[in-house]
């Protein structure tokens, strides 16, 4: 017999078998190459996607942020909140080393209050009370003086029973004059409508003893100077379906009496007065002589009016 040649494969004398295969363990893998520019697949923007994305690397010498406690507060506001001055003129007690916590004069600005401090105030103990904000509509015979005639009434007697915390009107309103009001123990708010240099429009309609001449229209919507002030009108109107002594006028002052003002400088008796919106506040489901309180939406409007 001859012997077999060694140079041919070696053959297996066992049948071939069914059985599936283990599944190869899987090769270690290097860095991937990037792949070329051109088209980026569903594929490839799935994969991209299910990545989490990698965190910027943090500045060298860069002191990690401090989280600010919730129930912490600053001084200068838990002042304010409290009722007895402004954020603005806090800092000036502050500085002065007229505030005290825990008996402990502080003139650090931008100190915090914890939960169960004692603030004492130029002398006396600070109970912060929580902001609150109402919308009146004035009606007639109502003054925020309340002291012009025997007669009148303070409109304080419109919204005694709303709140125990003592609230006061935002500008002032005399008895003929009627519309949106608003009533507020936050002092940073009521000093920042009672500023003249305001941002956010007032509209009043008020009612004249005449029509009112076209060309008066015209010299009024171009600015009105009062008492050596020059007074920008941001808008002024004839009242639509309305005869021509119902104006609609809208500006950036509080104030009545400049409104007041402004048609008599040209001659015009001043029947009413009625402020229909107040820096995006409207009448809208408030009837006269009923009020309500602010939505969490409408002060934080106000704020940033």
């Amino acid at each position: 017999m001859n012997s077999p040649n060694r140079n041919n494969k070696r053959t297996s004398s066992r049948p071939p078998s069914n059985k599936p295969k283990p599944a190869m363990a899987k090769r270690a893998q290097g860095p991937k190459k990037d792949k070329p520019a051109g088209k980026t697949t569903e594929k490839d923007t799935a994969k991209t996607s299910d990545r989490p994305m990698a965190r910027p690397a943090k500045k060298p010498n860069q002191a990690p942020k401090v989280k600010s406690n919730p129930d912490e507060i600053r001084l200068n506001k838990y002042i304010a909140n409290s009722g007895v001055c402004s954020r603005r003129d806090a800092d000036i007690y502050i500085q002065s080393g007229n505030v005290k916590v825990n008996g402990v004069p502080v003139t650090e600005m931008g100190y915090r209050v914890k939960p169960g401090d004692v603030v004492n105030f130029d002398g006396s103990v600070l109970t912060p009370e929580k902001k609150e904000y109402i919308l009146l509509n004035k009606p007639k015979n109502f003054s925020t003086s309340g002291d012009d005639e025997g007669d009148l009434r303070n409109v304080s007697e419109l919204v005694r029973g709303a709140t125990k915390s003592k609230l006061l009107p935002v500008g002032r309103m005399d008895k003929n004059t009627t519309g949106l009001l608003l009533f507020t123990n936050d002092n940073d708010l009521m000093l920042k409508f009672t500023r003249p240099n305001q941002k956010s429009p007032k509209i009043y309609q008020v009612s004249l003893g005449k029509n009112l001449k076209f060309e008066d229209l015209e010299k009024i919507s171009g600015g009105v100077t009062l008492d050596g002030h020059k007074l920008y009108i941001d808008e002024i109107s004839y009242i639509e379906d309305e005869p021509k002594t119902e104006i609609g006028l809208k500006l950036r002052t509080s104030n009545v009496k400049v409104v007041r003002a402004i048609f008599e400088s040209f001659g015009y008796d001043v029947l009413r007065i009625d402020r229909v919106a107040f820096a995006g506040l409207t009448k809208k489901n408030l009837p006269r002589g009923n009020w309500r309180f602010l939505t969490e939406q409408e002060i934080i409007n106000l704020k940033n009016s």
